[in-house]
């Protein structure tokens, strides 16, 4: 498991592509949690966390379930933790699942890498 990680139109889907273009990449924002256990890389997965809430479902389950069944994916997600604390409640429960979840996701990973400005550090190789 793989995950890239940075701020919003950082370059992290330019530098995933590099990395990895034999990936078929899908969509965060319109997979099917079917498509995403068997998929190769998500982009967008903060997508993902954010219909899992709304749907009423534990996004740290999600995670569970990647590294159980689908341990050779790479994902890509737009940190949304920094800026301004939202006001609105389902913003910032949407804000702290993103983090935990790729907290735990990032455990799991064997490569972690942090994308700013296109320029990809690789914060975890083990």
């Amino acid at each position: 498991m793989e995950l890239i990680i940075g701020g919003a139109y950082q370059g992290k889907r330019a530098l995933a592509e590099k990395l990895h273009p034999e990936i078929m990449w899908i969509s965060g924002e319109s997979c099917t949690m079917e498509e995403l256990i068997r998929c190769q890389g998500v982009d967008g997965f903060q997508k993902v966390i954010r219909r899992e809430l709304q749907e009423g479902r534990n996004p740290e389950a999600l995670a569970q379930a990647l590294i159980e069944k689908n341990p050779g994916i790479v994902l890509i997600s737009e940190e949304v933790g920094y800026g301004v604390v939202p006001i609105d409640a389902f913003e910032r429960s949407y804000r702290e699942a993103v983090g935990r979840t790729c907290t735990r996701l990032a455990s799991a990973c064997t490569r972690v890498t942090r994308v700013i400005c296109g320029i990809g550090t690789v914060i975890k190789d083990a």
